[in-house]
This record gives C-alpha cells, sequence and structure tokens, in this order.
C-alpha cells in the first residue's frame, strides 16, 4: 500500500479523533472585535494508517501529544521545518517492529568485512545510477563504469568521490558552474530539500524492518543520528537528482523554493522505481532494501537489494 505524503504550509491544528488525523485551518473573522480573530475550522479527516510522511512547514502549526502518538505508533515520520522553510528534524518510533530487539542485536555484531562488503555494493549501485542519470542526457559514461567496476570492499580507493566530482560536473548546465553544497547556490537548495525528504523515507523504512537508524555501515560520525540512513539512500540520490534537474530545465526561478516547487520534491516518495525488474513506488520499493537488509544482518544473505536507474 502507498502511503501518503503530507505536506502542511500554513497556520494548522492538527488533532487525532477514532484513529483520523483531524485537520483544521483558520477561519479569520472579519467583523470580530478582536482584530484577526482566529478560529479553527474543521476540514477534513485522513486515516493515520494511510499516512507515511507529514512535512510540517509552519511556525503557527499546532499538533496534539495524542495525534503525535498515534502517528508514532504507525511508523509515520514527521519533519519539522525552520522559519526558513528548510527541514531541520525527524521524529521517529523508538520501538518499529516486534523482532527490534533481535535485529538490533543482528545489527550490532556485525562483521566488519561484512559492514565493507556492503558499503561495496551500495557505492557501485550508486555509480551506476548516475551513469544512468548521465546516459540519458548524452554525457559519456565510461569512466564512470570502469570506476564501478573497480570497486573494492570497502571502497578504500573511494570511488565514489571520483564518480560524484564527474557527476556534478556534468549534470547540470555547463553556464552554472554548479557545485554541490550543502550551504551552496540554487539548485543546492533543493537538492538538500529532496534528500530531506528522501532521508525520512529511508528512516521510517529502516525502523519499520527494526533496524537502528544510528548505526551506519559506513557513515560513523558521532554526531550523526541517521547513519545508516545516510548510508542506504545513496543509491536512491540519482532519483531525487532527476526530479531536481527537470525543475532547473524547465526554466522556473528556483532561488527560492516556492509551494509548486515544493509539490514536486513531495512527490519522491512515490517516484517509480525498478528493483530485480520490478517496479514499484519508492516508498514500497525502499522497504525491499531495508528487508534485504536484514536478512544480510542475520547471515540469510549477503545481498542487498537496491533500485536501478531506468
Amino acid at each position: 500500500m502507498i502511503k501518503r505524503t503530507l505536506y502542511f504550509g500554513n497556520p494548522t491544528y492538527l488533532s487525532l479523533t477514532n484513529s483520523q488525523l483531524v485537520i483544521r485551518l483558520p477561519e479569520v473573522e472579519k467583523n470580530s472585535s478582536i482584530p484577526e480573530h482566529i478560529k479553527w475550522d474543521a476540514k477534513k479527516s485522513i486515516a493515520i494508517e494511510d499516512i507515511g510522511v507529514i512535512v510540517l512547514d509552519h511556525q503557527q502549526i499546532t499538533i496534539t501529544q495524542a495525534a503525535i502518538d498515534a502517528l508514532l505508533q504507525n511508523n509515520v515520520a514527521l519533519i519539522t521545518c525552520d522559519a526558513t522553510h528548510h527541514p531541520t528534524g525527524m521524529l521517529l518510533p523508538l520501538a518499529g517492529h516486534t523482532l527490534q530487539t533481535e535485529r538490533f542485536r543482528d545489527q550490532i555484531d556485525a562483521s566488519v568485512p561484512l559492514k565493507k562488503n556492503l558499503w561495496q555494493q551500495t557505492v557501485q549501485m550508486k555509480i551506476k545510477n548516475q551513469a544512468s542519470v548521465l546516459r540519458r542526457i548524452g554525457i559519456p559514461t565510461d569512466n564512470m563504469e570502469h570506476w564501478r567496476n573497480s570497486v573494492r570492499s570497502g571502497d578504500p580507493d573511494n570511488f565514489e568521490a571520483r564518480a560524484a566530482a564527474y557527476y556534478w560536473k556534468n549534470i547540470f548546465p555547463e553556464e552554472l558552474e554548479f557545485t554541490r553544497e550543502r550551504s551552496g547556490f540554487p539548485p543546492n537548495n533543493l537538492l538538500n530539500y529532496g534528500y530531506a525528504i528522501l532521508r525520512a523515507v529511508v528512516a521510517r523504512g529502516l525502523v519499520s524492518s527494526g533496524l537502528l537508524p544510528t548505526l551506519g555501515i559506513h557513515h560513523r560520525s558521532k554526531y550523526n543520528a541517521y547513519c545508516l540512513a545516510d548510508d542506504i539512500m545513496e543509491p536512491y540520490r540519482p532519483f531525487v537528482d532527476q526530479v531536481v534537474r527537470e525543475i532547473v530545465y524547465s526554466g522556473v526561478s528556483y532561488n527560492d523554493i516556492s509551494k509548486e516547487l515544493k509539490q514536486q520534491l513531495l512527490s519522491i516518495p512515490v517516484l517509480d522505481i525498478w528493483i530485480e525488474g520490478d517496479r514499484s513506488p519508492l516508498m514500497v520499493g525502499l522497504q525491499r532494501t531495508t528487508a534485504s537488509l536484514v536478512k544480510c544482518f542475520s547471515g540469510e544473505t549477503r545481498k542487498i537489494l537496491y533500485p536501478e536507474f531506468q
């Protein structure tokens, strides 16, 4: 089942009634004795079980504790944004699977050779998907295919970085002189927003599979609470990059992320992806990836299932 991604960018009151998220929007009474007096007008309700991601992007959003609790119990990723409309935080459930303790233990006990092998597979698929994006726009990728085939366990030669340098040099128009930096010039802002949505979906998938997003297979910063999510999202990034590239080439202004651009980026969880020849929405396919990672940690298999860019 495809879970819904909900975005709230205006003053909103969110509460819970009968397992439904009740959404109330402000209705201004112009003739009130108190200027711009606001009352909350019930507009609609959505079943909690149908929601996968919620983005809260306004400083006057109110959400009840009961609603937060119900959302987390249903493995909903709750993203909060700051005053500049950039995602800054994420809430996830502490217990997302009945076998969580067992799966935590398998994850913690994973050997170094296994984690290096998983990172090798991750880098190889990331480079393969990046090369697919470039081929679609007529950029030669023989060098990237060579780098992909040369990745060793743990990627000690850092072919990921070599491929990234070539990839970012060619994916956008030459006149942009683009450099990928989190705080860099647009379209870095679009990439940051899209990656934040993707990261939330990946973290949600990991928790739903009973894994701990904090303990990565490669990323290991002590300041990062989502190291594993940052590992697993790598081969999925080119799907976000393609959406951003289409925005850049559409000719619209993207110095600021408008409501329309946010709608395009919020479609990321339902993008079509292919895993082993089967097509599914990204959020659904992601569950196959995290389920395969569980099997890798438990010793049932050594192959992690990643999407291939078509």
